[in-house]
């Protein structure tokens, strides 16, 4: 066995490099089944980074080929709410997507290019999302989004003829009036239609409405009555079983169900008029509902139910008994789980653990046996260069537990001196509301098979452990979130595992935000980066797209009632009290988070004469999709951190333009 070489953390050479992340990497996602006939064909998304992060749909055929289904020229993405999802369907064998550059919905059957369905617009300007199909009346029923008007965009649930007139037409709303719409669902007979709807300033998490209406022989919908949701109740993933029974999580209490209030997200029925609760539990079988098309569980038969859920963090896969209520754990290599589908005898889900990059598995029902579809990286990983993650509960402000997952520095082949704590990259996951795993992450490992420890921190607001925790950022975001992240930092600096004087953070659009508060309005970190932060709330406030744009109601306040706390949380009328250097990361064509919140932050970090860094990609929206930007942002923070720290890294990498370094 080999002697490991004793050098200064950050100095470790290792396998994990940027080139091989990128150039070996796919997002993969929204998997699905065919609607129509059982195939056992099996489809997904690829992101592929090295085609400029298009997005092509792959058929896994019966007999295990794959292949590719989106001819060059198409991506087949929605930008309904910016974030997407739901961007297509399959129906007997047949295709139906959502194009990016242009926004129209396409039907391609099997062997033939794409036919648009919808009408050309203007800037794209009208979106569909979270299709299904209604094939007793020959159509589609999904939300449309409208931007023709000038002023906030139109989300309707609109009904697309299959067999549309020539020249095309602009679709006809079955229902509007909600400032927004998701999940419409058919009843398998075809005579009823679910879908749930919420309201500014709401968001999805915070408060929905499930509607349930007939379908008249012309079409239309009749006797449309709510049957679940408020303001304090949020509903996900709405589902009709095979028997015609309409399921759905909820974490709050309705009037017809207050005895069976659990303030977590469980799942309930709707039977004869009343809900009915499915499985009462100290888990969340929801989550934030920030893309279409998300799904935490399916019906294998009418009385069995396949669905993962969280506790503490850690996801678990489980069959319930829809006539007992039983519910038993389904045991599968993997902790983290998304994206289900369920069909006869199988499910097909995206997986991962700590030890095992993301991936597509179908999981036989019967026998229990999983099979790798298709990986998110090619990328073969010695495990003596792998970092386990740690669960760590950790106190934070006003006796709460906070929580988060400590990767420590691994790699075989060093080990540091003796005397040297290991610097802390704290990570700050975005949303705010979303959640963090334990997944296997190479772009974590590259940190930490360099001698960076990481704390991946979910911090009040996170998901996963209930409503309560969700709403400690109510009114608090840009305290609750950086106390925790501070707390968790200073905790692992007290338990020996960090070294007090390099302690890093670097977080993207809300974790940006984060990132860029704690580095103002805190002394603990030295350096951080932001990609796509939020430094002046108020401006986001006033500019951003519709889904998010009364989101700031309930992290800070209403606007501009609430403007002097905007500004007071804001980064950019307080950088007097940053003291440290930051390095951003920004896409020009970014309508969530735009350029100018960034360049805002820079201009003022210069002329204090702060060591600041700002690298711009042209054609990038929110997140980076393209593998040499992906790689530039990966080895450029790193870059950062060792021209700030002064520890040499053993690769070459291109440098970046730091201002004021010298100073």
């Amino acid at each position: 066995m080999t002697t490991p070489t004793v050098a200064p953390y950050g100095s470790w050479k290792s396998p994990i490099t940027a080139d091989l992340i990128v150039a070996g990497s796919l997002r993969l996602g929204e998997m699905r089944l065919d609607s129509g006939a059982d195939t056992g064909n099996l489809y997904w998304l690829e992101g592929r980074p090295t085609e400029g992060g298009r997005n092509v749909l792959v058929r896994r055929s019966l007999d295990g080929t794959t292949t590719d289904l989106t001819p060059d020229g198409f991506n087949v993405r929605t930008r309904v709410h910016e974030y997407g999802g739901g961007a297509y369907i399959v129906h007997n064998g047949t295709v139906y997507f959502s194009n990016f550059a242009d926004q129209r919905l396409y039907r391609q059957e099997p062997g033939s290019e794409p036919v648009a369905l919808t009408p050309e617009s203007d800037n794209a300007d009208l979106r569909y999302a979270d299709a299904v199909m209604d094939g007793g009346r020959d159509r589609l029923i999904c939300v449309c989004e409208n931007h023709t008007h000038g002023s906030e965009a139109i989300n309707t649930l609109t009904a697309i003829p299959l067999s549309p007139t020539h020249p095309l037409t602009t679709p006809t709303p079955l229902t509007s009036g909600h400032d927004f719409y998701s999940s419409p669902r058919i009843s398998p007979d075809g005579n009823q239609l679910a879908w749930m709807t919420w309201d500014h300033p709401d968001m999805p998490w915070d408060g929905t409405e499930l509607w349930l209406a007939d379908i008249t022989a012309a079409g239309s919908l009749a006797n449309i009555t709510k049957i679940a949701g408020s303001r304090t109740e949020a509903i996900f993933q709405p589902e009709w079983s095979p028997d015609g029974v309409l399921y759905f999580v909820s974490d709050g209490a309705t009037p017809l169900r207050q005895e069976y209030r659990t303030d977590w997200w469980n799942l309930y029925r709707y039977v004869d008029g009343k809900v009915e609760a499915v499985c009462p539990k100290n888990g969340d079988f929801g989550l934030p509902h920030w893309v279409f098309r998300m799904s935490t569980y399916g019906f294998e038969s009418a009385t069995s139910l396949i669905c993962t859920y969280s506790e503490n963090g850690i996801q678990h896969l489980a069959r319930i008994n829809t006539q007992t209520l039983d519910i038993r754990d389904i045991e599968i290599p993997y902790t983290s789980m998304g994206g289900l589908q369920v069909g006869s005898g199988i499910a097909l889900l995206g997986a991962a653990s700590p030890t095992q990059s993301g991936c597509i598995i179908k999981l036989d029902l019967t026998t229990g046996d999983t099979t790798v579809l298709q990986r998110s990286t090619t990328l073969e990983v010695d495990p003596g260069y792998l970092s386990v993650p740690e669960v760590v509960e950790f106190p934070t402000e006003n006796g709460v537990t906070a929580f988060g997952f400590y990767y420590p520095p691994v790699n075989q082949d060093y080990a540091a001196p003796d005397s040297e704590k290991p610097p802390l990259l704290v990570k700050i996951h975005g949303g705010p509301t979303a959640a963090t795993s334990t997944s296997l992450s190479l772009r974590i490992q590259y940190w930490t098979s360099r001698g960076i420890a990481i704390l991946d921190v979910d911090y009040g607001g996170s998901t996963g452990y209930g409503r309560a925790y969700r709403e400690r950022l109510k009114g608090n975001w840009g305290v609750v979130d950086v106390d925790d992240c501070v707390n968790g930092a200073t905790y692992l600096v007290q338990q020996g595992k960090a070294d007090g004087d390099r302690l890093l953070i670097d977080g993207g659009s809300a974790g940006g935000y984060t990132t860029l508060a704690a580095l103002t309005f805190r002394n603990t970190f030295k350096a951080g980066a932001s990609f796509y932060g939020v430094s002046d709330a108020e401006a986001l406030a006033q500019d951003t797209h519709k889904f998010e744009s009364r989101y700031l109601d309930s992290l800070i306040g209403p606007y501009p009632e609430a403007k002097d706390v905007y500004v007071a949380r804001s980064p950019i009328h307080a950088v007097d009290q940053l003291s440290c250097p930051v390095i951003f990361f920004q896409g020009d064509e970014d309508k969530i988070v735009p350029p100018n919140q960034a360049e805002m932050m820079v201009k003022a970090l210069k002329a204090k004469g702060l060591p600041v860094a700002y690298v711009l990609y042209e054609g990038e929206q929110h997140g980076f999709r393209k593998a040499e930007n992906i790689k530039r942002t990966l080895d450029g923070e790193f870059y950062f951190y060792s021209r700030v720290f002064g520890f040499e890294p053993a690769d070459e990498i291109e440098p970046i333009a730091i201002a004021n370094l010298d100073e």
